[in-house]
């Protein structure tokens, strides 16, 4: 039963890790690791299918081994969280909610800046 709940919740975060790619609203990497995590508890079989997988190259070894980010990929994801944060902040009417939200956003770019790693882009494809 265990296995199966894996299975399940490995595919679910798959697709929204691949709709995260598509999507610019929704981040695809932690859904992929996510994904990752689940395989590997789930099944010998699924685990050996993911990482021969070029999205498992790509998005979690990458992760894994360097465990950062390119300056562009933080930007790309720091332009999107704001747009609609911002977007928040306009349509809602209560001022703590605006607050708390304005202070999210100012703790995102610190978090970003200071606390994930960026990679040099030559150093990412490889």
């Amino acid at each position: 039963m265990k296995r199966i709940f894996f299975v399940i919740l490995g595919f679910i975060s798959l697709g929204f890790g691949i709709a995260g790619t598509v999507l610019p609203v929704l981040p695809g990497g932690p859904f992929y690791l996510f994904a990752a995590y689940c395989f590997t508890k789930s099944s010998e079989r699924l685990d050996n299918w993911f990482k021969s997988t070029k999205i498992y190259d790509k998005y979690v070894v990458g992760f894994r081994e360097k465990r950062g980010m390119t300056r562009k990929e933080k930007i790309r994801i720091n332009i999107i969280a704001d747009f609609f944060i911002l977007f928040s902040v306009f349509y809602v009417d209560i001022l703590i909610v605006r607050i708390i939200l304005i202070v999210l956003m100012l703790y995102k770019h610190y978090y970003f800046i200071k606390k994930i790693k960026t990679i040099p882009p030559e150093e990412n494809s490889a």
